[in-house]
């Protein structure tokens, strides 16, 4: 089977399959992506606090020692 008939025959796969898909809503998107948008600004807090926490206690050894 030539390369060009494989990949003929993927494409058409990936065409079926892209059309039984269930797309979402924009009520649905937007929801998601304040989730998402939100978690990224939870997590990119919670890497700061740690990240101060983890510096002030580097300058705690390094004064004291």
């Amino acid at each position: 089977m030539s390369f060009l008939k494989k990949t003929q025959e993927y494409l058409g796969g990936v065409a079926a399959e892209a059309k039984r898909v269930t797309w979402p809503g924009k009520t649905e998107l937007w929801e998601s992506t304040l989730v998402v948008i939100s978690f990224i600004f939870i997590l990119a807090a919670t890497t700061l606090v740690c990240d101060k926490v983890i510096e002030q206690f580097i300058r705690f050894v390094h004064l004291g020692a």
